[in-house]
């Protein structure tokens, strides 16, 4: 099973996908929560102790992340960055590696094409997992994408190794 995960501050999506029979299947998708009246230091313990529980509880292989880009916004932007930070620690403890993917990394393995708009994002990550409706909230759809993308890059690697 592989994680990934969109990260943010008030709303951090996940999506759990595994490989069965050659396909891929969705195995659980969401966001993970905190309440912009809470601290910023109870903010990112809350993040942290709710992805820990979701490593626990699904145990997956690893964990995949969309890269922090930069935005015109730099206090979104830290706080982004402080959000990932969390994220890492609770897969390091659980022994996870992590593996980082751009936007565009992550729309070109979906749509071909990197330049697509979330509603072609959502189209085809339902198509894909074979969902019978569009993953909501887009941070939960953002996540299975970066898990789908990483599960295509980790068949890539796998054939390349087999082939050399």
């Amino acid at each position: 099973m592989y994680l990934g995960i969109d990260p943010g501050l008030a709303t951090m999506g996940y999506g759990l996908i595994e490989e069965k029979d050659n396909r891929l299947v969705c195995k659980e998708y969401g966001v993970l929560s905190t309440s912009s009246r809470e601290e910023m230091p109870q903010r990112l313990y809350t993040l942290y102790e709710k992805a820990n529980e979701l490593i626990k509880k699904y145990t997956p292989l690893n964990l995949a992340m969309e890269q922090l880009f930069f935005s015109k916004n730099v206090k979104t932007a830290f706080q982004v960055g402080q959000a990932r930070g969390v994220i890492i620690l609770a897969a390091a403890q659980n022994g996870l590696e992590v593996f980082e993917y751009s936007p565009l990394e992550i729309k070109k393995a979906i749509t071909g094409y990197g330049q697509a708009d979330k509603k072609q994002m959502q189209s085809l990550v339902k198509s894909i997992l074979q969902l019978q409706e569009n993953p909501q909230p887009d941070d939960a759809a953002d996540a299975l994408a970066v898990a789908i993308c990483h599960l295509q890059v980790h068949r890539l690697r796998k054939r390349m190794e087999e082939s050399l």
